[in-house]
């Protein structure tokens, strides 16, 4: 049996620069990963496109993480050591 994905990446354009989506045929998405590391760097791909991001873990993975949209580039930069 593989191991299941228990992270997701919600992404979709930054609502701030339009108010409404449906005009450039764009909504939201979602996907989903096996690993943080591979959330977080499509969570890094996501915005710098210049679009807006969420992530967090799948029920029912425990403990439960979100991160909002305000936090997600401050989760996902490179660990610098």
């Amino acid at each position: 049996m593989t191991n299941p994905d228990i992270w997701y990446v919600a992404f979709g354009p930054d609502k701030t620069l339009k108010s409404d989506d449906r005009s450039t045929g764009v909504v939201r998405s979602t996907r989903t990963f096996k690993t943080e590391a591979d959330a977080k760097a499509f969570a890094r791909e996501v915005v710098a496109k210049g679009w807006s991001a969420t992530a967090g873990t799948l029920n029912p993975h425990q403990p439960k993480q979100v991160i909002g949209a305000s936090q997600i580039e401050t989760w996902a930069a490179p660990v610098t050591r």
